[in-house]
């Protein structure tokens, strides 16, 4: 068994009908970045705990390979977590970035 793994890193953009009310706090155009483990913000931007709690399942997953009729593979968008808010959030894989087991765990 190899002791490398690939993960994909993402982007996490906000998107939402031009004039709609957002009740998560965000903006559309609001974005972030997992790299890797590690969440990256622009300066002065913020992102809902709420929003993040509803995407973090599906972040771990994406960053993996599946098999290419896997939903995983195509879907993209995902529902604020507020019925009432009409934001989605697109995650887009950016980059791969490889890691070894003996760096991220004890083996």
């Amino acid at each position: 068994m190899s002791e490398e793994f690939t993960l994909w890193d993402l982007r996490v953009t906000v998107e939402a009908p031009e004039g709609a009310a957002l009740y998560c706090g965000a903006k559309p155009g609001d974005w972030f970045e997992l790299r890797g483990e590690m969440l990256h913000l622009p300066p002065g931007q913020g992102f809902s705990i709420y929003s993040l709690a509803a995407l973090m399942p599906l972040l771990a997953a994406k960053q993996r390979r599946c098999d290419p009729a896997d939903w995983m593979a195509t879907d993209d968008l995902v529902a604020c977590p507020d019925p009432n808010c009409p934001s989605r959030f697109r995650i887009t894989r950016v980059g791969e970035r490889r890691f070894r087991r003996s760096e991220v765990t004890k083996t």
